[in-house]
């Protein structure tokens, strides 16, 4: 189990969620992405809730609807999207 510690030396979700977005502006085959963007620039931590949805599995839903996103900043992204879930898994 991950440690309090861990959790905090990620970006906050807002910030993750702001980067992507300005990467797949205009890029129409993420709409299903885009549902679950929007909850996360209010959230600052896996351990927050959107109205009746948890971070957790708003970060999971997101990173399956970005499964054909690719290029060197979509590793990075994803990878620290899953580096994070794991702290609450």
């Amino acid at each position: 189990m991950a440690t309090e510690f861990e959790s905090v030396c990620h970006r906050p979700l807002y910030e993750i969620a702001s980067e992507i977005k300005s990467e797949i502006r205009g890029k129409s085959f993420y709409p299903y992405a885009e549902a679950y963007l929007e909850p996360m620039l209010a959230l600052d931590s896996i351990h927050d809730n959107y109205l009746m949805d948890t971070a957790e599995s708003i970060v999971a839903y997101l990173l399956a609807n970005l499964g054909s996103w690719r290029g060197e900043k979509a590793r990075e992204i994803k990878a620290e999207l899953k580096s994070i879930l794991k702290v609450v898994r």
